[in-house]
């Protein structure tokens, strides 16, 4: 029978490469210290940090890790019906408001973030799938997260596979392929320029509309490789050879669906296809990066260099974030990133339960931040512009964002 297990004691001190190294740490209050390291396995640190990874699953409730095909596929349902419904709503009584100025001030405004919410979920499913916590059959993951992400433009392998590189990187600089942070001396001479409120609100409208086509397009933000890389390219360096016919499936669905798009619109005209599709589809690119882009951008949260690094070091290096009523749009997955990194397997619906029963043994290892995220987006988008070693540290090898 499952109970929850005591604070491990591994976790009193950091994961580290040698017996009584001094380590960095980060804290609920994101004040970085350090603290003597207590090492399971010091002539081991790669090996301590998988056996400690086996000791904070058995913290996890078994069922926590338990896939159910008929519960994912209801999410799906539901928020394809909610979809719908707003759909129904915005055609069918918008037109029918007199003033043009509530028209296309208000109503469509509130019918695009609540659909782009909507497709944020959506995606939030396909990202299940590629992770297959959807459902036990591979086969029908990749089919549901083909069908989701086309249907949203995204292309769901050619991500997959990215992003399971993502995961297994997590946190360092050499390898990681999203947000990717710029050393000091890689910094471009302009952006001491751009540091300032109006070059911070231009800064994030363009990073709020741009930064999703960007990255997949060209790889922008993501890892750097030594020729052209883009989502769209079975040839691209992000994929392996064995990869590549599922890059040009996933550029099939997408070019499917703009297919659609364009009959749509030579029927029903570009403008209504804008309203009723574009500008949601932007607003879910615009969460989606805000979300990836706050998980791993924080001045607590540090980045390793290939001789620091370890995966548990990465895994832990993302940070818990509070969005509201947003966080139940997003599927949760918000709020229970920190254990999504550990186990990307668990379902979205167990999120928070797996979260709750992480905290108390991770302790200071957790990090949460309640901040409201309009004013962390800001924070962060002043704060954490590039990284460095702290001036004086021993430790060049852990680097923390600075903007000076």
């Amino acid at each position: 029978m499952w109970a929850p297990q005591k604070k491990l004691k591994y976790l009193e001190g950091r994961v580290g490469r040698t017996a009584g190294k001094k380590e960095i740490l980060f804290f609920p209050s994101f004040e970085r210290k350090k603290v003597e390291a207590f090492v399971l396995f010091p002539e081991k640190a790669r090996v301590a940090s998988h056996g400690c990874r086996g000791q904070l699953k058995k913290a996890i409730p078994p069922h926590c890790f338990k896939r159910s095909i008929l519960r994912s596929m209801s999410y799906v349902v539901s928020d394809l019906t909610i979809s719908a419904i707003l759909y129904y709503l915005a055609t069918t009584y918008i037109p029918l408001i007199p003033s043009p100025l509530l028209r296309y001030l208000l109503a469509w405004p509130i019918y695009w973030v609540l659909q782009g919410a909507v497709l944020m979920g959506v995606w939030v499913l396909g990202h299940e799938c590629g992770h297959h916590a959807f459902s036990d059959y591979s086969w029908l993951d990749d089919t549901m997260g083909l069908i989701l992400h086309s249907s949203i433009l995204y292309p769901y392998f050619s991500w997959k596979y990215s992003h399971r590189r993502h995961h297994a990187n997590t946190g360092n600089l050499e390898r990681d392929e999203l947000f990717v942070p710029k050393l000091k001396s890689q910094m471009p001479w302009y952006s001491k320029y751009a540091n300032n409120p109006l070059g911070r609100f231009i800064s994030l409208a363009i990073f709020f509309a741009l930064a999703l086509p960007l990255y997949l397009i060209f790889n922008q933000s993501g890892r750097k490789y030594d020729r052209f890389a883009s989502h769209f390219d079975p040839y691209s360096p992000i994929f392996s050879g064995r990869e590549r016919l599922q890059v040009l499936i996933s550029d099939v669905g997408v070019f499917a669906v703009l297919y659609v798009l364009f009959k749509a619109m030579a029927a029903r005209g570009v403008g209504w296809v804008v309203c009723v599709y574009g500008v949601p589809q932007l607003m879910m690119g615009g969460f989606l990066v805000v979300v990836s882009y706050l998980h791993h951008t924080h001045q607590s949260l540090p980045h390793y260099d290939s001789e620091e690094w370890d995966w548990l070091r990465g895994a832990l290096a993302t940070v818990d974030r509070d969005y509201g009523v947003f966080n139940k749009a997003f599927h949760h997955l918000t709020d229970s990133h920190v254990a999504h990194h550990l186990f990307p397997t668990i379902p979205h619906y167990h999120g928070i339960e797996a979260t709750n029963a992480l905290r108390p043994i991770l302790g200071n290892y957790y990090n949460f931040d309640a901040t409201p995220v309009y004013k962390a987006l800001w924070r962060e988008v002043k704060e954490c512009i590039y990284v460095e070693p702290d001036e004086g540290s021993q430790d060049k090898g852990v680097l923390w964002y600075h903007n000076k």
